[in-house]
């Protein structure tokens, strides 16, 4: 409802500019504390016409007309600002739309654009750590987002199944005695392999000539052998099913695996550096094949291949890259901060190669905790698991407390819903490309900053209708004149429209913002208004208003991957 009234304003504002003899192509219409839409398109055009802001604002609100059937209740001049208001009609047919929609209120209608979106694409070396943490939270809320916004959405994982990393731990399953080995931490096929992994990388450390072996299996995979590839299959696949397991417990899935190797192997990369070749840009240097990259701005060159002829990932990305814009009209990569300069160097190769569209980066920095930075290589690092189990610890402790009379099979229960909901809500709320620290006391705060608070809130919902055992049929909407009932309805109308901008802007954060704002202003009626107390018609009428909210925070809670529990 509220992208239809922003249109009806958009429409009356468009025509009211040009009444009033002013030209301009934004409109700037944006939500305000003092308005339901602001216009601050005045200062816009003060230059242009030489006058005050407030005196075209002015010039072209005398202009303005509402017709009879619209939702605009009014529009007032505050200053430089053009200010619109929703009427009695918006609200009453914002209630009638969620409870006629449902579950799929806030979906938009469909579009023709195909999508692929990656994220997560960790080296199969060992498990998910802290550190890349935001990667599949932030790349799964986009997919969420993407798809309620009508896109249609392919999720892929890029396998880097032909590194040097993967080919060390192939050689350390073959030479490694398990007695060799640490004991293993956690009964997971992702760390089993970092063990043979870090193992590995010891032994490199202390003898060359195992860097050389290692160079050798590399060699014979992407040639094509068959035993080899049999043995890197085996190892990547056992590294991605325990990724699978940790990433399953956040509601995390693709719909494809790509592996690079496909590349390689149907001969991709071959064309790729084919053409390359023909291009002005191409050079050697000690033996390996390089692109010239100075003309584009970017001083480092990007290396194609070593100088034994095999290839490099970044090369291979560029076929990748190619095929999926063979399959998709937007591609989407989320990605570490460290990868920006091999990404420029991807996006030069392309438009090198001729390709007009260029993938689109959301960009991260890293997750840190309080006691600091985590490193990737040494084995001082802070698995995922570890996080996700310390999370559910941390929320059996707050359920414990809160509803000791409950069973502990339901405490369990309710404590991983806590908890896998309380990271998932940290790490969305930040903006990507800012640096976090992870705290806990922020993450499982149940009154206003984390997801606890958001779930509680949906469960205060369930438990009131539960109360009420049966809402009527037959409700007057008009009834609910409270400001609390009034600012809880407009609440509720942005979703579509959070929705909408969000996806334009790949920026998920704006949803958990909406989602903390919503539960708030949800708060704020229950605390203000009596439901189950009030005379009949209007108890039915906020029954009703209660159940909407139900609705919208379980889709808002849905779009982030986080559960909403009917009891906690």
């Amino acid at each position: 409802m509220f992208l239809k009234f922003e249109s009806e304003v958009g429409s009356l504002l468009q025509d009211a500019i040009k009444a009033a003899g002013y030209e301009v192509e934004m409109l700037c219409l944006e939500t305000s504390d003092y308005a339901d839409l602001a216009s601050s398109v005045a200062f816009k055009l003060a230059p242009k016409y030489e006058k005050s802001p407030k005196r075209i604002a002015e010039d072209i609100s005398r202009k303005i007309r509402i017709p009879k059937k619209t939702l605009i209740d009014r529009v007032e001049v505050k200053g430089p600002y053009i200010n619109f208001y929703v009427n009695r009609e918006f609200l009453n047919q914002t209630i009638l739309q969620i409870l006629k929609e449902g579950e799929r209120y806030g979906s938009l209608p469909k579009k023709r654009q195909r999508i692929i979106l990656e994220h997560t694409s960790a080296n199969p070396t060992g498990p998910l750590h802290v550190g890349r943490g935001r990667n599949p939270i932030i790349g799964d809320t986009l997919v969420r987002m993407l798809r309620c916004a009508g896109y249609d959405v392919e999720v892929q994982y890029y396998v880097n199944d032909m590194g040097k990393q993967v080919a060390a731990i192939v050689w350390g399953y073959d030479n490694v005695e398990r007695n060799a080995l640490p004991k293993l931490e956690r009964d997971k096929p992702d760390h089993d392999v970092v063990r043979y992994y870090r193992k590995a990388t010891e032994i490199i450390a202390e003898r060359p000539d195992v860097d050389s072996q290692i160079a050798q299996i590399l060699s014979r995979y992407e040639l094509g052998d068959s035993n080899t590839i049999e043995r890197f299959k085996r190892v990547v696949n056992k590294c991605i099913d325990g990724q699978k397991r940790t990433l399953e417990r956040l509601d995390i899935a693709f719909d494809r695996y790509v592996w690079e190797s496909q590349f390689v192997m149907d001969g991709s990369v071959d064309k790729v550096l084919g053409k390359l070749k023909k291009t002005k840009y191409i050079k050697q240097e000690d033996g390996a094949l390089v692109l010239d990259l100075t003309s584009f701005g970017v001083e480092k060159d990007f290396v194609l291949t070593r100088f034994d002829g095999t290839t490099l990932y970044t090369t291979r990305d560029i076929a990748y890259h190619l095929w999926k814009f063979d399959h998709a009209d937007i591609v989407i990569n989320v990605l570490g901060e460290d990868q920006k300069l091999s990404m420029e160097q991807l996006r030069c190769a392309l438009k090198i190669l001729g390709l007009r569209k260029e993938p689109k980066m959301i960009f991260y920095s890293f997750v840190s905790l309080p006691e600091g930075r985590m490193s990737t290589r040494k084995g001082v690092v802070v698995d995922l698991d570890d996080l996700l189990d310390e999370a559910c610890e941390r929320a059996y402790i707050e359920v414990q407390k809160r509803r000791p009379e409950l069973s502990e099979k339901e405490k369990r229960r309710i404590a991983e819903i806590v908890g896998m909901g309380a990271v998932r809500f940290d790490i969305i709320k930040v903006a990507p490309e800012k640096m976090m620290t992870f705290k806990w006391e922020e993450a499982l705060d149940f009154e206003k900053q984390g997801a606890p608070f958001i779930q509680y809130s949906h469960a205060r919902a369930c438990s009131i209708l539960k109360k009420a055992r049966k809402i009527g049929h037959g409700f007057d909407s008009s009834l609910l004149t409270a400001p609390e009932e009034v600012e809880l309805i407009k609440k509720m109308a942005l979703l579509p429209s959070i929705v909408d901008s969000a996806a334009q802007d790949l920026k998920p954060y704006v949803v958990a913002t909406y989602a903390r704002e919503l539960a708030e202003t949800f708060n704020q009626f229950y605390r203000a208004v009596p439901v189950l107390k009030a005379e009949e018609a209007l108890r039915d009428a906020r029954l009703s208003l209660v159940n909407c909210t139900r609705i919208v925070l379980a889709n808002v809670l849905n779009l982030l991957g986080i559960t909403a529990p009917e009891s906690m």
